[in-house]
């Protein structure tokens, strides 16, 4: 889940109106958390007509709204209780995280990250394991897996979404230039040709911002470096991203990089968003995470998606999905309203809210059995239960320092900005990951993801 192209701000919610306010630079959230000195509206606890505040944090400004709507549902079945829903930057809320859950001023129920990046939460022992508190027996064990303790396995949070990587297409531009989704590579190729020929950017990629480039990359090329089969050779020591299918995925992105916008490193993902639901690209490749925004910025956008083709020389012609579990809620250790907010964290573990999830956030809900009722996302959510297989760096390689999904940005832009080829982005990749990741083939313990499922959402955060 991303951030939005508005100012950063904090989002504060008291009662059923939201009050939006700018964000604080990270230095001063910091020192105000740190200090244990929350504002009236920011704390939780009793409030003076008897009632209970109960505060939620998130890194997701985009869907304050949503949340609002969501937490009224919870506070209709807990009279005098009041959900204060408040989120901060995506790209400052893990120290402003970090230093909320070391005291009284933090939060009672904490949205946290997923895989790699909840492990040092939990080691602060920040967090209420949910053992025994939450039922999770039904669900499906990859996304169970981005919620666990890594040492000891425990479960320290309630997944909320699995996310599936894929291509939106603006179908207005397809049918103005008498395009169709591909079904082959040379297909793939001609309709970017078409499309910039026209004079319209055939693909909104924002590669200022390195996060993004692991999730294009996943998107354009990941049949050609194998998919699930890779996942699995490359954490049992089969493999390694020196291997050549994984070089020739990164190439890939290379050779893609005329349908890109115009100096790529220098767009920010916020610019791309906007490249794509102001009609001026006519693809963006990315996660389902962007629906309800991209529906939310512009109504009248005709929006599809496709499964890019597997490029040529892919291991398989098959084309795939790519899939990871996104974002939980967890209970913080030394929150003041533990009891309630427990019942928060096991009501997000519900149908009732799973189908809140996906109707109102727009999200593929992690709950089984839950089927959005927008067309677009049930679609995408079926693809990825379908003919899922793993985002690989992050199900698995985010467990150590540094992060697949750092190196490989990093790498990427490197990449497009020519001063670094395919392989050696990818030593780069294989030589960062070595200095923490040892295969299970080698005597290692894989990391959760351990290669993602066969199928449904293998397992970003």
């Amino acid at each position: 889940m991303t951030p939005h192209p508005r100012a950063p701000r904090q989002v504060d919610r008291r009662g059923r109106s939201a009050r939006l306010l700018l964000a604080a630079p990270l230095a001063v959230l910091t020192l105000a958390v740190g200090a244990c000195a929350p504002s009236a509206d920011s704390s939780s606890g009793s409030t003076a007509d008897g009632g209970q505040t109960l505060t939620v944090w998130s890194w997701r400004t985009e869907d304050v709204d949503a949340y609002n709507q969501i937490f009224d549902v919870f506070e209709k079945a807990h009279p005098g209780v009041t959900v204060n829903f408040r989120a901060f930057k995506n790209t400052e809320y893990n120290q402003v995280l970090t230093t909320g859950l070391t005291g009284s001023g933090g939060p009672d129920v904490a949205q946290v990250r997923s895989y790699g990046q909840l492990q040092p939460t939990i080691a602060s022992q920040a967090l209420v394991p949910l053992d025994g508190k939450v039922d999770l027996n039904s669900w499906d064990p990859t996304v169970v897996a981005s919620a666990k303790g890594k040492a000891d396995g425990k479960i320290y949070s309630v997944p909320l979404a699995r996310q599936t990587i894929q291509m939106f297409y603006n179908k207005a531009l397809f049918e103005q230039h008498n395009l169709k989704p591909p079904t082959t590579w040379d297909e793939f190729l001609a309709v970017n040709k078409t499309l910039k020929d026209a004079g319209v950017t055939p693909l909104a990629v924002g590669a200022k911002d390195a996060w993004t480039l692991p999730i294009v990359h996943e998107a354009l090329a990941a049949p050609r470096f194998g998919a699930g089969q890779f996942a699995k050779d490359v954490v049992s020591g089969a493999t390694t991203f020196t291997d050549p299918n994984w070089v020739a995925s990164v190439q890939v992105l290379a050779d893609l990089k005329s349908y890109l916008p115009d100096n790529a490193v220098g767009v920010a993902y916020t610019d791309a968003q906007v490249l794509f639901t102001s009609g001026q690209a006519a693809m963006f490749p990315g996660g389902s995470f962007e629906l309800g925004f991209f529906q939310k910025q512009n109504p009248q956008l005709q929006i599809g998606t496709f499964e890019v083709p597997a490029p040529t020389g892919s291991p398989s012609s098959a084309t795939t999905t790519p899939t990871y579990a996104d974002g939980a809620f967890a209970v913080s250790a030394k929150g003041g309203q533990q009891d309630l907010a427990m019942q928060l964290v096991q009501w997000t573990a519900t149908p009732e809210f799973g189908q809140l999830v996906a109707d109102t956030l727009k999200q593929i809900s992690a709950v089984p059995g839950v089927t959005p009722s927008d067309p677009l996302l049930a679609e995408m959510a079926k693809r990825g239960e379908s003919n899922g297989s793993p985002y690989l760096l992050v199900t698995d390689f985010r467990y150590g320092t540094p992060t697949g999904t750092d190196v490989f940005g990093a790498g990427v832009q490197e990449l497009l900005l020519g001063k670094k080829n395919a392989a050696q982005v990818s030593q780069d990749l294989q030589t960062g990951l070595s200095a923490w990741f040892t295969p299970a083939g080698s005597g290692g313990s894989p990391s959760p993801g351990s290669g993602g499922a066969s199928s449904g959402a293998a397992t970003q955060g």
